[in-house]
C-alpha cells in the first residue's frame, strides 16, 4: 500500500475518504468535495488515475491523500483508514464507491469473477464501513456515504455479479442504520441509488458481449452524482436519496408492476446495454477485474468515458431531492394559495375585480 501528499496540512477542514477515487464517479465526488475546501482521501488500485485525481483535488482548493489499496483486502483497508486518520487527525466522511464488474450472461461468469467481484463491490463497502466506524464511534460523529444504484433494488441481465452486490449493499446498510438509530449514534450512514453514468467503467469492464458496453439511456454526468453524494454527507439523516428521473421511474415501476418490468428488461435489456456495432476487439480483456487499468502499464481514465455526446449534465429530479424543504414549502405556499383564492371566489370575489 502506497501513501502520498499532495499540499499541505490544513486544519479545520472535513476530513473525507473517497474508494475508488480515480476514476468515473469516485473522482468526481472527490474533485467537489475538494471545491468545497476539504482534505480528501484517495483511495484505489490504480496510480496513474490516483495521481491525476490528487493533482485535479489540489488544483479545485482541496487537500489530497493518495493510499493505493484494494478494498476487498480487510487489513489493508483497515491500515488505510489509519494512515488517513494519522495524517488528517480524524475521519469526518467516508464515501464507499469503489468496484468491479462483469458484463455478460450469469452462466459465462466463472466462480472465481463472481466472487471477485462480490469481494470488491460488496465486501469492499463492508470492509470500508467498518474501518470508518472504528474511527468515527468513538467520536461519536461521522457521516459514511454508500453509493448505490438503481440496480440496489432492480436487476437487469448481463449484471447479475454487481446487481447481487448492490443489493446486498443495500440490505447491509439498512441493518446497520437500524442499529446505528438504536444506539443513539451520532454517526450516520445513507445511501445515493445512482441512474445510468458517463463514466470509465465502459471501456475496462470484463465483457463477453459481442458488442462494445454501455450504459442504458439516459445517462448522467458523473458530477450530477458527485453533487448529491456531496449533499448526502452532510445531509446523513435521511435514510437515502435518489439521483434522477429514470432511477426514480425503474423504482417505482418494480415496486409496483415487477414481473411486468421482467418481461420488459428479458426484451429489452441486452441491447440497451450494448453499441450495436460490431467491432475489432469489442470482447475486452479483464480490464480492471484483476488488476487496475490505470495501473503502472496503463493510463488514466479520468471522470468521464465515451458518451459525453449524450450525457446530460444537470437532473432537476436530483435538485428536486437535494431541496427537498424548499419544493415542499413552496408546493405548500402554493396549495395555500389556491385554497384561499377558492375561498375568495366563493365569496364572488375575481382577481380582475378592483377593490
Amino acid at each position: 500500500m502506497r501513501t502520498s501528499w499532495t499540499g499541505p496540512l490544513t486544519k479545520g477542514r472535513r476530513a473525507v475518504v473517497v474508494t475508488g477515487a480515480s476514476g468515473g464517479v469516485g473522482r468526481a465526488t472527490a474533485l467537489a468535495f475538494a471545491a468545497r475546501g476539504d482534505r480528501v482521501a484517495l483511495l484505489a488500485r490504480g496510480r496513474e488515475g490516483l495521481a491525476a485525481t490528487a493533482d485535479e483535488v489540489q488544483r479545485a482548493g482541496g487537500e489530497a491523500l493518495v493510499v493505493t489499496v484494494d478494498m476487498a483486502d480487510a487489513k489493508a483497508v483497515d491500515d488505510a483508514a489509519q494512515k488517513v486518520a494519522d495524517a488528517f487527525g480524524r475521519i469526518d466522511v467516508w464515501v464507499n464507491n469503489a468496484f468491479a464488474g462483469v458484463f455478460a450472461p450469469f452462466t459465462e461468469i466463472n466462480p472465481d469473477e463472481f466472487r471477485r467481484v462480490t469481494e470488491v463491490t460488496y465486501l469492499g463497502y463492508v470492509f470500508g464501513t467498518r474501518a470508518a466506524l472504528r474511527h468515527m464511534l468513538p467520536r461519536d460523529r461521522g457521516t459514511i456515504v454508500q453509493v448505490g444504484s438503481a440496480l440496489a433494488y432492480r436487476g437487469v441481465p448481463l449484471q447479475s455479479a454487481y446487481c447481487g452486490a448492490k443489493h446486498a449493499i443495500q440490505g447491509f446498510n439498512e441493518s446497520l442504520r437500524c442499529e446505528l438509530l438504536h444506539a443513539r449514534s451520532g454517526v450516520r450512514t445513507t445511501m445515493v441509488q445512482l441512474p445510468a453514468v458517463n463514466t470509465p467503467q465502459f471501456e475496462w469492464v470484463l465483457n463477453r458481449m459481442p458488442g462494445r458496453a454501455r450504459p442504458v439511456a439516459p445517462v448522467y454526468q458523473p458530477e450530477v452524482a458527485a453533487r448529491a453524494v456531496v449533499h448526502a454527507a452532510s445531509h446523513g439523516r435521511r435514510r437515502e436519496y435518489w439521483v434522477g428521473g429514470s432511477t426514480v421511474a425503474t423504482l417505482i415501476a418494480n415496486a409496483v408492476a415487477p414481473g411486468v418490468l421482467d418481461r420488459y428488461l428479458a426484451r429489452t435489456g441486452f441491447d440497451a446495454q450494448q453499441e450495436q456495432q460490431q467491432e475489432e476487439g469489442s470482447h475486452q480483456g479483464p480490464g480492471n477485474l484483476w488488476s487496475p487499468a490505470d495501473g503502472p502499464h496503463g493510463h488514466d481514465f479520468g471522470a468521464h468515458g465515451r458518451f459525453d455526446g449524450e450525457a446530460v449534465s444537470g437532473s432537476p429530479q436530483e435538485w428536486a431531492s437535494r431541496n427537498r424543504g424548499r419544493v415542499g414549502a413552496g408546493l405548500l405556499v402554493g396549495g395555500l394559495g389556491a385554497v384561499v383564492t377558492a375561498g375568495l371566489r366563493r365569496r364572488g370575489w375575481s382577481p380582475s375585480r378592483r377593490t
